[in-house]
């Protein structure tokens, strides 16, 4: 499959997958008699984890490291390939507690605005009755 079918179907740009492929995200894609890129099932699911993993939040440089690791190939680095994931899980899960008291925040912002305007409209309700009578 070429790039740009790939990309359409992956949802993603086809210089996004010439950056992944450039940093070492994908393994060096097969060419054709042309030099064009000829995309696998085998890639495409694995750009599937890897955009996964990004939409879920994790770093370029854990990805690129669990990448490395995992072409290897080799048992001994599954350990490896694990303490990756449990560190970025770890990561993320700070991150959402950041996210929600920074909601809550909002949350508490918002209310104090509301109580504002509730109030500024009562005493504007309270001058229209004052002045028309």
């Amino acid at each position: 499959m070429k790039i740009a079918q790939a990309a359409k179907q992956l949802d993603l740009s086809t210089a996004t997958l010439r950056y992944y492929e450039n940093i070492g995200l994908i393994r060096e894609i097969k060419r054709d008699d042309q030099g064009i890129r000829d995309y696998t099932e085998d890639d495409l699911q694995w750009i599937e984890f890897i955009k996964c993993m990004r939409n879920a939040g994790l770093s370029i440089d854990a990805l690129r490291e669990y990448t490395a690791l995992f072409f290897e190939d080799d048992d001994h680095t599954l350990s490896s390939r694990k303490n990756i994931l449990i560190n970025e899980r770890e990561r993320l899960v700070q991150k959402q507690k950041e996210i929600e008291e920074t909601i809550k925040r909002l949350d508490f912002k918002i209310e104090s605005y509301e109580d504002i305007i509730h109030n500024h409209e009562k005493k504007l309700a309270h001058q229209l009755k004052t002045h028309s009578h």
